[in-house]
């Protein structure tokens, strides 16, 4: 036991002194943050220049109709970043004569006969292809004309109109332990099963692949030989595993230090007005209850960030921090041990693709079922995933802050628990014989005939 602790703390040690990581510790939260919130960002991102389409109207005749005699004229809303023109009495075929010679983005051509038709059409002629939010605005806006105008055709008041559209909400009673609770904070919850389950995919991947590399490096300096005449190999692999493991967790402590830090300074900083303990309240009654509507005077910072952090049970947050680090351990330590066995039979990392494809299938598999976990957490194809050791990990941790039942997370943890034992007895098999072998290239039959070797 003291020889291995004597390899996890070198191997602690030679990591966490390297370049890399320390630039990863510092750059890490920025970069997780920027690849979930940039993709949604862009999706949104529209010129901030300002856009002026002239919008021409034709009779049911096919005739161009004046600006004053105009149907939908001012219909469709101007923005900061869109204005239209209504023009007058424009013939069809001067339309390119216009987008050629003038400054406008683009000519909006509607019919008049738009209010007649259930699927009607209207035509946009641009040089550039518009972005969705401008095409949505301009649909958007003429269909909720429409069908306001079809409603007045038939004698209906405004008053009368709204109340046609209805707002329904709907609110889920889960029934648990006796009684039904209310489902709150549904969105939040998934996106915390999401961000845990992808850090999990994550760190297995990156520090499993870590602990392949450190094993083939080691074995092609035939450093390993020395090593090998003052511990056993079991250890050997065991110490590595335990040593990366350890490096992984302290930069996942770091990384939430350092965003808990970036967002106290974010808030204090650039929050022109910080919100008190008395609003966070108000606002987290209000949201508790999905009441809340967003006002012009609170900033998503406020009313977004502030939420997240501080709208789940703090008691409920520590279940879902314990769950995760259990899975996290296991998780990492179950793949390390393959991806050790790995490394040690093959000579470069080159050699190890033949036997990565079995390894990482599973997981990559379980990235794709939790996409599907945190629309459907309770599906069957979620639970089958949330208990099957190479999945679990990842699947499970979706379905945790909806409070899965406690005898399937208790089965969940034990079964990979065992797998962790069966697979790590079984690659300290191959790692003992494969770490001292060169020169072979060593086979899928070949790795069978050493897991039958006797200790």
């Amino acid at each position: 036991m003291n020889k291995i602790s004597h390899i996890v703390k070198r191997e602690y040690i030679t990591r966490v002194r390297k370049r890399s990581f320390i630039i990863m510790t510092i750059i890490g939260p920025v970069l997780f943050a920027a690849f979930m919130i940039l993709p949604f960002w862009l999706t949104q991102l529209e010129d901030s220049g300002m856009k002026t389409i002239g919008v021409t109207e034709f009779s049911d005749d096919l005739r161009p109709v004046s600006s004053e005699s105009s149907v939908f004229k001012d219909v469709i809303p101007e923005n900061e970043n869109l204005k239209f023109d209504y023009l007058n009495n424009v013939e069809y075929d001067d339309i390119e004569n216009l987008i050629e010679h003038t400054d406008y983005y683009g000519i909006l051509v509607i019919h008049q006969n738009l209010l007649s038709r259930k699927n009607g059409e209207v035509e946009l002629f641009v040089k550039k292809q518009p972005s969705l939010g401008i095409e949505s605005h301009i649909t958007k806006s003429l269909e909720n004309f429409v069908y306001d105008k079809n409603l007045l055709s038939i004698n209906l008041s405004p008053e009368e109109i709204d109340a046609l559209k209805p707002n329904i909400k709907l609110k889920t009673n889960k029934y648990d332990k006796g009684e039904f609770k209310e489902q709150k904070l549904v969105d939040v919850k998934r996106g915390i099963g999401y961000a845990a389950g992808f850090l999990i995919y994550f760190f297995i991947f990156f520090f499993g692949a870590q602990v392949m590399r450190g094993v083939v490096e080691e074995k092609t300096n035939r450093i390993i030989e020395v090593i090998i005449t003052s511990v056993r190999p079991f250890q050997l692999m065991m110490g590595k595993i335990s040593g990366i493991a350890l490096v992984a967790l302290t930069q996942f402590v770091a990384w939430v230090i350092l965003t808990v830090g970036i967002y106290q300074f974010v808030q204090t900083s650039f929050l022109s007005n910080p919100v008190s303990p008395q609003t966070h309240e108000v606002v987290t009654d209000d949201l508790m209850n999905e009441n809340v509507e967003n006002s012009d005077n609170m900033t998503f910072a406020e009313n977004g960030l502030e939420n997240i952090f501080g709208l789940i049970h703090i008691g409920e947050y520590s279940y879902i921090l314990g769950i995760f680090l259990f899975y996290f351990i296991f998780g990492y330590l179950l793949y390390g041990a393959m991806f050790a066995a790995i490394g040690s039979a093959v000579d470069s990392e080159t050699d190890t693709q033949q036997f990565m494809l079995p390894v990482t299938i599973p997981l990559i598999l379980s990235l794709f079922v939790l996409i599907n976990a945190i629309t459907n957490p309770e599906g069957q194809l979620v639970f089958w995933f949330s208990l099957i050791p190479f999945t679990s990990p990842v699947v499970m941790m979706a379905r945790i802050p909806f409070n899965p039942p406690v005898s399937e997370v208790i089965l969940s943890m034990s079964i990979l628990v065992l797998t962790f034992l069966i697979i790590t007895w079984l690659a300290g098999k191959i790692y003992r014989i494969g770490i001292l072998m060169y020169g072979k290239k060593v086979t899928y039959r070949e790795l069978l005939k050493w897991l039958k070797y006797k200790d």
